[in-house]
Order: structure tokens, then C-alpha cells, then sequence
């Protein structure tokens, strides 16, 4: 992998934040959130710094508030050598029964999203789930994890070559550290 440009035949996706892609979690269910419009929730999102490690160096590549215009937030993170990417979203529901409802519609659809894998439980946040394969169109590795925090559904994927799957140890601190922000987040008044 030498790129992370839409160019390159066998390199980390790159679009536009996760919202775009995140068809997977419908952002409209019949129960809207009582949350302002205007609430920034960008503060929410783990950075760049908590994803480097001793192996890769990330840069945050862009970020939105309101994903889809759904009260949240998203950020699209690459790695230095630019063959790596994480994609970190969050949806803000007016309930935590209704986030839960969401992410049972999402888990439902896993195995049409990752070819190779197996939803399996991950004991992050509320209802954790993982798995890991391959895009089923493309040449890319692809782990994909979900979770609950109180009233917000949380979607994070990897991103990486075929045979070079981020490792199941760095998804689940990822995946915490994303859990103890939205905690923190969420319990603060706005």
C-alpha cells in the first residue's frame, strides 16, 4: 500500500467522513433526539495523539460535526506512512433503548459489510461487537466495531492492506478510549 489517495488501486479508502458511509446505522429512527442541533460533539471524539503508538503516527484528515446531520460527530485519521486509516463516528439518540434498537439493526448487517468474518461479542461499552475481514469489492482489511454509551451508537472502522488486519488488541484500546470519552462527554452539562 503506498497511498491513501481514491487513485491508488490497493490502498486505505478515503472519502469523505464516516457519515457517508455509515448506511449501516440508520440515522433516522422513529424516535428522534431531544439533543440541540447545535451542540458541538467534536470534543467527544478521541485524537490523533491517543491513536499513535510506537508503530504508527496518525494525523486527523478531516472531522464533522452532526454526521449526516444527525446530532454526533466523525473524524477520518491516516497513519504517516499513509497505509493505514481509521474512521471514528458517533450518533447522539434521544434514548439509550433507541441506540441500542440501532445498533441491533447495524450488527444485523455485518456480514454483508466484511466478507471473511464473524460478528463476535467485545466487551466495550454496552453491546460491544467486532469483526474483521475484507471489504467484499475490495483488495482492503477491514475490522469493524460497534457499541453503545448511554445514548450514543458508535461506529469505528479499520482500515488496512489485506493481510496486515489491525490487531484485535489495538481495535479494543481504540475502542475504549473512544467509550471513556463519550462517558465523560456525555455526563458533563451542555
Amino acid at each position: 500500500m503506498t497511498g491513501c489517495s481514491p487513485s491508488d488501486g490497493d490502498t486505505v479508502q478515503r472519502s469523505t467522513p464516516a457519515a457517508s458511509r455509515l448506511t449501516t446505522v440508520p440515522f433516522a429512527p422513529s424516535t428522534t433526539s431531544k439533543t440541540p442541533a447545535d451542540t458541538d460533539y467534536l470534543g467527544m471524539l478521541i485524537s490523533a495523539s491517543d491513536l499513535t503508538d510506537a508503530d504508527d503516527t496518525f494525523t486527523e484528515q478531516s472531522s464533522e460535526s452532526q454526521p449526516n446531520g444527525s446530532p454526533g460527530a466523525s473524524a477520518f485519521f491516516v497513519n504517516g506512512e499513509d497505509n493505514r486509516a481509521i474512521v471514528d463516528t458517533f450518533v447522539i439518540y434521544a434514548d439509550a433503548a433507541t441506540a441500542t434498537a440501532t445498533l441491533k439493526e447495524a450488527v444485523a448487517t455485518l456480514p454483508t459489510l466484511v466478507k471473511g468474518g464473524t460478528p463476535t461479542a467485545l466487551a466495550v461499552g454496552t453491546d460491544g461487537v467486532m469483526i474483521s475481514g475484507t471489504y467484499p469489492n475490495q483488495d482492503k482489511a477491514v475490522t469493524l466495531v460497534f457499541f453503545t454509551e448511554g445514548t450514543a451508537l458508535v461506529r469505528l472502522e479499520f482500515q488496512s492492506a489485506t493481510g496486515d488486519a489491525t490487531t484485535d488488541q489495538f481495535v479494543t484500546s481504540v475502542a475504549k478510549m473512544q467509550q471513556i470519552a463519550l462517558r465523560v462527554g456525555l455526563a458533563r452539562p451542555r
